[in-house]
């Protein structure tokens, strides 16, 4: 891939409090990395210096002022990074829950979506963040994706997709209390986050992706014997699906669909609340898990793990999340270029 077309990926740091600096500074120690992208890390220049000790790496970067120069920058063989000062280096205790973390964490984040509207980026990568801190420090939704749908002015259905590999997983409901789980169900809600994940993992790379929908019931509800959700709202949109050529198949009882999609049968799961593809995902590779924010204007991806405060400091965190949280952004953010530039077959 030529310097001119290769995606610009901005990284951010995540919780300052948490092993998200090291874990950039040790994704960005690998070579392979800026073959895929002109990476650009946005921060405070003491929490990259923290996370490259913590890490026991030495990253060279090409300072800018501004995340509009980083496109044409002459130099992509080497990370670019953008000074920001959004926390002081007093305010931050390793391993805790601060609300100046959750802040500095929105600052940054924002940035870079001003950024990405601008086209000056690509895609967004970020570390691991911590809710409450970001609650603490100024949330006032119920998660970073909602914040992101937010701050760019989504109107339509958006949900987030852990990933794993070629198997990934959308839902119709997120977080929220299970037992409001069976009222978020809807036909359309269903139809919604297929139509969704099955986009996505074409812009991701994949041509020809089968979904699989989940039932919400146990046992598929037995025929109506334990609840007609399957008979009244699943089954009627896998109709829908099919009849607008989206492959699509189900439902299928949770407690066996997984293992359809690990054999290869299909590459997407659509579920019905949070838990119920978020337990399978973690248990086949929780090291190497990714969320991609799905419905957004812009790729915004991460690792489906959190800031583990328990080892933050220690320089033991693994980096094979963030690593596939990057490939993932750097493939959706280069789909990105080529739509921008009016490729036709970008998307496909």
């Amino acid at each position: 891939m030529t310097n001119a077309a290769k995606p610009v990926v901005a990284l951010t740091l995540g919780d300052p409090a948490g092993i998200g600096p090291e874990l950039i500074a040790k994704l960005l120690s690998r070579p392979d990395v800026h073959e895929e992208a002109n990476v650009v890390v946005v921060g405070d220049i003491w929490v990259w210096n923290a996370g490259q000790q913590t890490a026991g790496v030495a990253v060279p970067t090409h300072p800018v002022a501004t995340l509009a120069e980083v496109r044409d920058r002459p130099q992509q063989d080497r990370p670019a990074f953008v000074p920001v000062a959004s926390i002081d280096a007093g305010k931050v205790r390793c391993g805790h829950v601060a609300a100046e973390c959750g802040a500095s964490v929105l600052q940054v984040l924002n940035l870079c979506m001003d950024a990405a509207q601008a086209a000056h980026v690509d895609a967004i990568c970020f570390a691991p963040l911590n809710k409450h801190a970001m609650k603490l420090g100024g949330l006032r939704h119920e998660d970073e994706l909602h914040h992101f749908a937010a701050y760019l002015g989504v109107q339509g259905y958006f949900c987030e997709f852990n990933t794993l590999g070629r198997l990934w997983t959308s839902r119709v409901s997120s977080h929220i209390p299970l037992k409001d789980a069976a009222r978020a169900l809807s036909q359309e809600r269903i139809v919604a986050a297929a139509r969704l994940i099955h986009q996505s993992l074409r812009d991701s790379g994949f041509p020809d992706p089968r979904v699989a929908v989940a039932a919400f019931n146990p046992h598929a509800g037995d025929g109506g014997m334990c609840g007609r959700e399957e008979i009244d709202i699943i089954a009627p949109a896998v109709r829908t699906l099919q009849e607008a050529g989206v492959p699509a198949e189900g439902p299928f009882p949770a407690d066996t669909v997984f293992l359809k999609a690990r054999d290869g049968h299909y590459q997407a799961v659509v579920t019905m609340y949070h838990d119920q593809g978020q337990i399978a995902i973690k248990l086949l590779g929780f090291s190497r898990g990714v969320t991609v924010q799905g419905g957004l204007p812009i790729p915004i991806t991460t690792p489906a793990h959190g800031t583990a405060f328990d080892i933050a400091g220690r320089g033991v965190a693994d980096v094979n999340a963030t690593h596939n949280a990057f490939r993932i952004a750097a493939r959706m953010g280069s789909n990105q270029l080529r739509a921008r530039q009016g490729d036709p077959l970008a998307g496909e």
